[in-house]
């Protein structure tokens, strides 16, 4: 199995992720654009990062009903991205529509699809009081996981304690909540090092401020891709 650390670029603008880019010299990072940049920046600077040589995974997590996130889906598809998602409690109606404007809107390969199965900063606790959930939290991720097979996805974003989960499915597993020894775990519940998703059999793993405030961007992302891929 390829495996690969993906960069977390929560960044206010692209003059920020250029600043940050600047520190890595010929190194070209997989790179995550969420929505705070993308919303600011928009999709010229998804185009602009693919053409000088970036991966992408888009992170916009669309969640909304079938016609909608097709369409959506199939705009978002001639940008060339490398990996983008959906949320898996959208239902498995949606996620076909999703992979559908996908295949219909690519241009050249096919970008993975992947579903988000809970977010990691949710816990037991909201799961049950907040969202009202009866099932457990490893139940309801192998539930939405099942559901994400069934609509012919690629994989999931999950805890990387729950990737042995998705990978018995057969499928992908890309994992945020990733942090380097001794760092704190700030707004997530569930997180692992480097190392531990390896074992646990993460295929990409997501890291943010483990990377993006190091004092070395740049030797951290080299210790965080040999910790995982070895």
């Amino acid at each position: 199995m390829d495996r690969d650390v993906i960069i977390a670029c929560d960044f206010s603008s692209k003059e920020a992720l250029y600043g940050f880019l600047g520190k890595f010299g010929d190194i070209k990072p997989f790179l995550k654009v969420g929505m705070e940049l993308f919303y600011k920046e928009g999709p010229g600077m998804v185009r602009e990062l693919k053409e000088k040589g970036y991966k992408i995974f888009l992170d916009l997590k669309l969640h909304d009903i079938p016609n909608t996130v097709y369409r959506a889906m199939k705009n978002l598809a001639s940008l060339g991205v490398d990996i983008t998602n959906v949320h898996a409690a959208g239902g498995t109606e949606m996620m076909r529509y999703a992979k559908r404007g996908l295949e219909e809107g690519a241009r050249g390969n096919l970008p993975l699809l992947i579903s988000v199965t809970q977010l990691t900063s949710i816990s037991e606790e909201i799961l049950r009081k907040e969202l009202l959930i009866g099932a457990s939290l490893a139940d309801t991720v192998k539930a939405y996981a099942q559901n994400t097979k069934e609509a012919g996805l690629d994989g999931c974003v999950c805890s990387p304690l729950e990737a042995p989960i998705i990978a018995g499915l057969g499928l992908l597993s890309v994992t945020p909540g990733i942090r380097m020894e001794g760092d704190g775990k700030n707004d997530q519940k569930r997180v692992t090092t480097p190392a531990m998703a390896r074992e646990l059999g993460s295929a990409y793993i997501v890291v943010g401020r483990s990377i993006t405030g190091a004092a070395d961007p740049a030797e951290a992302y080299t210790r965080c891709m040999k910790e995982f891929i070895g």
